[in-house]
C-alpha cells in the first residue's frame, strides 16, 4: 500500500533479511542430573563449579535461557548494577550477530570498565570538569592515523553487522589514546561520536560537557581520510607446502618481487626448504604468499 501510494520506493518493506542468532546461558546439572539454579552456583577454578547449597560439583552446559533450566538472566539486574550502556555494549560485543553465543554475566565488567576508561578520556573524576589532558591543539600525523583508521573500521563494520569488531576497535583508540601524555579535541570528539551507536548516553553526556548544546544525534557521522586510514605495514603468512611457517610484516603497498624476496629471506622458511627446490612461489596480495617446493 505504502509503495502504491508513493511513499516507498520498494515493493517490500525490508531490504534483506539478516537472521541473529540465539543468546544462549549457562546451565548446570548436579551428578542426579537435576538442575541446580544459577543463584546456587560457585565458580572455584576455570572450569569447577560448585552447589553452594550442597558443596558438591555440579557440570556446566550451554542452553538457551528458560525458566525449566533456571538459567534465565533479567537485564534489569545487570542495567540496575553497570548502566544500560554496558548492557548494550556486552551484548554486542559477544560475538558475530549471527551465531549463538553464551551469556556470561561475569564478562560484563569488562564493558564497564572501557566505559568508565573513556569517561576519564574526558572528565577529570576529582572534579568532573573537562579533564586538564584534554587540550585544544593540532593532532599530530601519529593521532590522526589512529582517528581515521578507527573511523574507517568502525564505519565498515557497522555496514557489514560486525558489531562485536567494531567495539574492538573503540577499545584499541581507548587504549592508543589513553597512553598519550596530553589529548587534542580534534580526535576525542569524532570518537564520540563513533561511540554513540553502542553506548549513547555516555557519547551524549560526554558530547554536552564538551560544550555541544545540541544533542549529538544529528551531527554528521566522522568521515575517514584514506590516505591517514591506509595501514603502514601488513601481516602476511607464508605457506610452505600448505602449511604456515612463518608471517612476515612487510610494507601495504609492496610490489608482489618484494613481498616474495621477504618470504625467502624468512630463516623458518627457510628451514622449511633446506634439502627442496622451489617449484613455484604464489604470492596474494596482502595476504598470503605460498611456496611449492619439493
Amino acid at each position: 500500500m505504502l509503495y502504491d501510494l508513493g511513499h516507498v520506493s520498494t515493493t517490500e518493506p525490508f531490504g534483506r533479511l539478516f537472521n541473529q542468532g540465539m543468546i544462549q546461558s549457562f546451565a548446570y546439572r548436579d551428578a542426579k542430573g537435576s538442575i541446580v539454579p544459577l543463584a546456587d552456583v560457585e565458580q572455584r577454578d576455570d572450569d569447577e563449579f560448585i552447589h553452594s547449597q550442597t558443596g558438591d560439583r555440579v557440570d556446566r552446559i550451554v542452553a538457551k535461557m528458560s525458566k525449566s533450566l533456571k538459567n534465565v538472566v533479567n537485564p534489569d539486574a545487570i542495567i540496575t548494577k553497570y548502566g544500560a550502556d554496558t548492557f548494550r555494549l556486552y551484548e554486542m560485543y559477544m560475538g558475530p550477530l549471527d551465531a549463538a553465543k553464551p551469556w556470561n554475566t561475569r564478562d560484563v565488567p569488562g564493558l564497564f570498565k572501557l566505559c568508565q576508561r573513556i569517561w576519564r578520556l574526558v572528565i577529570d573524576e576529582e572534579t568532573f570538569e573537562l579533564s586538564a589532558t584534554l587540550v585544544d591543539r593540532d593532532a599530530s600525523e601519529s593521532e590522526l592515523r589512529v582517528l581515521h583508521k578507527t573511523i574507517r573500521r568502525v564505519t565498515e563494520d557497522i555496514e557489514q553487522l560486525k558489531f562485536n569488531t567494531a567495539i574492538a576497535a573503540l577499545f584499541e583508540f581507548v587504549n592508543a589514546a589513553t597512553r598519550l601524555g596530553d589529548r587534542p579535541r580534534s580526535i576525542i570528539e569524532p570518537f564520540v561520536l563513533l561511540l554513540a551507536p553502542f553506548a549513547p548516553h555516555l557519547a551524549e553526556d560526554l558530547w554536552q560537557r564538551l560544550g555541544h548544546e545540541n544533542t549529538l544525534t544529528f551531527e554528521p557521522w566522522p568521515v575517514f581520510d584514506p590516505a591517514l586510514a591506509a595501514d603502514d605495514e601488513v601481516e602476511i603468512a607464508v605457506q610452505v607446502q600448505g602449511k604456515i611457517k612463518a608471517r612476515i610484516m612487510v610494507a601495504a603497498d609492496a610490489d608482489e618481487e618484494t613481498v616474495r624476496s621477504a618470504a625467502l629471506a624468512d630463516s623458518n622458511v627457510q628451514a622449511a626448504l633446506d634439502g627442496k627446490t622451489i617449484r613455484k612461489v604464489i604470492v596474494v596480495k596482502g595476504r598470503l604468499v605460498n611456496i611449492i617446493a619439493g
